[in-house]
């Protein structure tokens, strides 16, 4: 029986580009993490999801799940890093893996996270990505072999130093999914996607 797999979804940031939060922008009828977190628990045992600046508006909007906790950040300026090591500090002993996501990627398919933990669980590697013609994405898989690494590692550096530390124990995912790599950093990229526009500020 494999370990359990808790899923990470971050969702502390500032949103300071696109002027709104962005996990609460629509999506379908939905929100951004609505959509994101639906997905990932089509894959994962439980989700922690990690909320830090607007974390007051954006509660009411994660789904009433009982799989789901939800983890403030208070260190969430630090970078996504900080809401990572926050999420794996909340895990119990027994967590065996961490599928890690960004609320601001809500365009990829169940079927995607769902070939990358496939693929983790027949690899050797601790760490796998997915990748969408040669760029690498979201989400990621970490193995609790190196949850330790990621906690002592730099917040200036992200989990990028861990990724990077040793090129051969990292295993890539090649998906027909853009989704991995679509960034919604602005209301241009908004726009760009085919996404309304973010409500005006109140």
């Amino acid at each position: 029986m494999n370990a359990p797999l808790e899923g990470i979804l971050l969702a502390a940031g500032e949103s300071r580009r696109m002027g709104y939060p962005k996990p609460l922008l629509e999506i379908d009828g939905g929100t951004f993490i609505e959509r994101a977190a639906q997905s990932m628990l089509s894959v994962a045992d439980g989700l922690v999801v990690v909320l830090g600046a607007h974390a007051a508006r954006i509660r009411p909007r994660v789904p009433p799940d009982p799989r789901i906790r939800i983890v403030e950040n208070p260190d969430y300026a630090r970078g996504q890093l900080s809401s990572l090591k926050a999420a794996i500090r909340s895990f119990g002993p027994g967590v065996g893996a961490a599928l890690v996501h960004l609320a601001d990627h809500p365009t990829v398919r169940p079927e995607t996270f769902r070939l990358l933990v496939d693929a983790y669980r027949r690899s050797p590697r601790p760490i796998m990505i997915v990748r969408y013609r040669g760029r690498r994405g979201h989400p990621v898989m970490f193995d609790r072999a190196v949850f330790a690494e990621l906690l002592d590692a730099p917040e200036s550096e992200g989990a990028r130093f861990v990724v990077n530390a040793e090129p051969d124990r990292v295993g890539y995912v090649d998906v027909d999914d853009a989704g991995v790599v679509l960034d919604l950093d602005t209301p241009s990229d908004l726009e760009a996607a085919g996404f309304p526009p973010p409500p005006s500020p109140s």
